[in-house]
């Protein structure tokens, strides 16, 4: 409990990245099923930064919390945008589109978080030294208003990253998933989402086996690389 409370700056600056990253994610589906034809998101009030709109009991409060009091990064998912398929324009392609904006959303939002860090570095002669003790020792471990600012970027890097390879994995009902449904034949398309039903086993099969962990490993190692190369 003594380590779960020590790291709470850097367990509420987590938080903040993540509600940020799944509102726009979240958003981004009705946005594009807005565009594509279908009005229901913005008619239930998703399209929205609001991270209240979006909250899932259990994806955004309790399993964060959770990693969090195991010392993981925190992460988590938000409650799903619908949106009516045959409102769609074209009901074969316009379902990949609408999933795959949700993870696009998150590379934006990375990539303009390492944009920042890097202007960061190229400006602030203590910038690596700074980054690599709040990565290792949290957002506490340095002084000054520089380190937290440092570490909510640097969250906002890592988690939209994470949460962009996560849910382009091919794992119903990920969005990968419907972006893999769209090219596949009907037939075959229809059975291999019929595995739904299984996908949150699959994806616990995953987390839990350290299969997960190896299969992000590499992007976070490229951002680091990127920050500090």
């Amino acid at each position: 409990m003594e380590a779960f409370v020590a790291r709470l700056p850097e367990i509420v600056i987590q938080l903040l990245a993540l509600a940020l990253a799944i509102s726009v994610h979240e958003s981004a589906h009705g946005w594009m099923a807005e565009r594509l034809g279908d009005p229901t998101a913005r008619w239930l009030g998703r399209i929205t930064l609001n991270p209240i709109k979006h909250i899932d009991p259990i994806g955004t409060v309790l399993f964060p919390l959770m990693l969090a009091f195991l010392g993981a990064p925190v992460l988590g998912w938000a409650k799903p945008v619908p949106y009516v398929p045959r409102n769609l324009r074209n009901p074969r392609r316009d379902p990949a589109l609408v999933a795959l904006s949700g993870p696009v959303s998150n590379l934006i939002l990375c990539a303009a978080a390492t944009a920042l860090l890097l202007v960061a570095k190229a400006v602030l002669p203590e910038f690596r030294s700074t980054l690599k003790l709040i990565i290792d020792h949290g957002a506490a471990a340095a002084p000054g208003v520089l380190a937290p600012l440092l570490y909510l970027l640097f969250a906002l890097a890592m988690i939209n990253l994470i949460l962009a390879v996560f849910n382009l994995l091919p794992v119903p009902p990920l969005d990968g998933s419907k972006v893999l449904a769209a090219v596949l034949p009907p037939r075959m398309a229809g059975i291999y989402l019929a595995i739904d039903r299984f996908g949150m086993l699959i994806l616990f099969a995953l987390l839990w086996t350290g299969l997960l962990r190896f299969l992000l490993w590499p992007f976070l190692l490229g951002l680091q690389w990127i920050l500090f190369s």
